[in-house]
Order: C-alpha cells, then structure tokens, then sequence
C-alpha cells in the first residue's frame, strides 16, 4: 500500500497527476505537462517533492570508520556543513545504492537515500555497524523539496538572507531560517542546473511550500513531477538506481569510478573490483540517427552481435534529440561508433556521444 508524502494535498489542490512510485504517491507531472516544467528548470525554476527519499542518522565515535567501510568514496577530511556523494557496494561489487552523506556533526553524519532502497539499506548498514557507532532511520522526520533552476538563489533571497544560503556545490547550512521555517539547506540536485536542496519538518511543508511558489511567482517558478524530473537526470547524465546500476553492476561500469577510492585501506566490495579488474562494459551515451526513440532493456547490436544493452532513453525536450544511456562492452563506446537498438523487434539506428547530453553554462 502506498504512502503519502506530507506534501499530499498539496499536490491534489495544484492538480498533480498521482501515480504509485517508490511506496509512496507522487505527481508525475501538473496541468502544464512534463515539457513545460523540464523546460522551466533549464530556464527559471522548478519545485520538486522528494520527501519520499530515505533519511539515516549515523553517530558516535566510530561513524566516520562505519562508513569508511561501508562507502567506496572517501569520507575523511570531511568538514562539517559539507555532502559528499558514493555508491554502497555488496561483497560482490555491485551497488546497494547511492547515496549522499552530509557531515551535521563532529560525529553525525546525515545519509540521503534512494526511497526504494531505503528499508534495504537500513538492514544493510545495520548488518555491518561495528563499535561505538548507532544508526536511526530518521526518515520521517523529514520532507524535502528540490529547488532547481538558474533562478532558485533568487527565489531563495527572497525568503532567507543571502549569506544563509550555501555558496559551493554539496555544501549545506542547517537552522537556516525560510520564510519562517527552521531548514537544512543543501546546493545540491539531480537535474544538471544550479540548485538547492531543503529540509524542514513534515508539518511544515505545505506551508513552506505555498510560500516558495510564492516567492517563485516572478522567477518563472513552477511545480515539477517525476516526469521532468527523470528526463533532466537523463539529459545531465545522471545514472539512476535501478536502471544504470543495481546489485549485478558495478560502479565502475556505471561510469562512477571517481568516486571509487581504490587507495583507501578497505571497503566493502573492494577485493571483489580488485578481482575484476578493468570493466568489460561501462556506461555510455547515445543519440539516435533518425527517427525513432529508444527507451530501457532495449539490446544493441552491431551486424547482429549483441554488445550491450541501454539502461535509460527518452526525448531530449532540451535539444530535441533522443537520447538513451546504456552498458556497452568496451571495445564499442569509442564516440562516434554506430550501432542499432532494438525496439519491439525494430532496429533504430543509434551513436556513441559522449556524457553529458546537457551541461549548464556557469
């Protein structure tokens, strides 16, 4: 059975289509349609729900060392008021989840986690805690909205002083005050655009929420769904779990070796990337050649071998392209290289481009 975020009403009285996702009802999109609101992000502004993602707390004077082993990023060296993003990997290598970690404390440290993963993950850290280091599920004690768009600081001066708001990419300020509510405030997203991040307690945010689109009445502010959402990720390049990464796939195949810190002393799942050596497949991007638009599990071909299979696609409605990301094997994600997408037992033609399809101007 589905649960409804605190911002529920909210949605039914702005005339938010709701569909089931990750447990929770959500809005897919609002009267103006997917297009509109991704275009409004790119262009001014767009606020997005995402109380449904998970919240976990962990503290004491072995956290940093939990999730040392528990991440394959490094989390030392981390000042207070700083995020940092990893995977969550399985002995085997593959991914629990992805996740942001937030440094609230000298031993608090804040994780924002995918909603449909949440439970498992709870169980998985649980599993592996070791010393003197408690975790809480803290999920519910929070809503958030995702603020995104080159007008969302803005937006946010006119609520909160400008010296309250977070001026580096994955920073945050907490107790900051907006529009009267008492906020975590994080420069942090998922859409490829300038944008913030904010959480406030679950009674308080339809109110806050009434008062951002408020504020946001000049800026071109409008509400956004899961639609506009994913096609923003999309077009930033953005992998998304379930999709270009789950359990079987590996971070460095999902193009995330970055954040993969191979030097650190140990890590869950680190003996296992050491086994496997170099990927055989990673993720890359693709724009279709012609018409058509691919979307995931479609197969690619090259004369009629199979050598990968995409993850996520959809229509650009920035570029007006169809793109796609997908897991290919390595000797054929040379930019340029051409293969066909099988769609429904129809080959559309399609390329190697590099990632991302989009990037902001700054």
């Amino acid at each position: 059975m589905c649960k409804k975020t605190p911002l529920y009403d909210y949605h039914v009285a702005l005339h938010g289509k709701m569909v089931p996702f990750a447990g929770y009802w959500l809005p897919v999109q609002y009267d103006s349609g997917i297009i509109a609101e991704h275009q409004a992000v790119r262009t001014a502004c767009g606020l997005f729900d995402v109380s449904h993602m998970g919240e976990v707390l962990i503290q004491g004077k072995d956290a940093l060392n939990n999730l040392q082993h528990l991440l394959v990023n490094d989390m030392s060296g981390m000042a207070i008021g700083r995020a940092r993003y990893s995977p969550m990997c399985n002995e085997r290598g593959g991914v629990v989840d992805d996740l942001l970690v937030c440094r609230t404390g000298e031993e608090d440290y804040l994780l924002i986690v995918n909603a449909s993963n949440k439970d498992k993950d709870v169980a998985w850290i649980k599993e592996h805690l070791f010393g003197e280091a408690t975790m809480q599920d803290v999920s519910e004690e929070y809503a958030q909205f995702a603020l995104q768009g080159p007008n969302s600081m803005e937006i946010l001066m006119e609520l909160t002083a400008k010296e309250n708001i977070p001026d580096k990419n994955y920073t945050f300020n907490q107790h900051v005050d907006i529009g009267g509510f008492d906020c975590l405030l994080s420069r942090t997203g998922y859409t490829g655009e300038l944008g913030y991040e904010i959480y406030c307690r679950p009674q308080d945010a339809i109110a806050l929420g009434e008062k951002l689109l408020a504020a946001g009445k000049n800026h071109g502010l409008i509400p956004c769904g899961l639609g506009a959402r994913d096609t923003l990720r999309l077009e930033a390049g953005m992998p998304l779990y379930g999709h270009e990464m789950n359990d079987e796939i590996t971070p460095l195949e999902a193009g995330l070796g970055f954040f993969v810190k191979m030097d650190k002393t140990d890590f869950i799942g680190k003996d296992a990337l050491q086994k496997k050596g170099e990927p055989k497949r990673i993720r890359v991007g693709l724009e279709v050649v012609g018409r058509g638009i691919v979307r995931e599990e479609s197969p690619l071909f090259i004369d009629n071998k199979q050598v990968g299979i995409t993850t996520s696609g959809t229509m650009s409605p920035y570029s007006q392209k169809a793109i796609a990301m997908a897991l290919v094997d390595v000797a054929n994600t040379k930019i340029g290289t051409k293969m066909e997408a099988d769609v429904r037992g129809r080959r559309i033609p399609v390329q190697v481009v590099e990632l991302p399809f989009y990037k902001r101007n700054k």
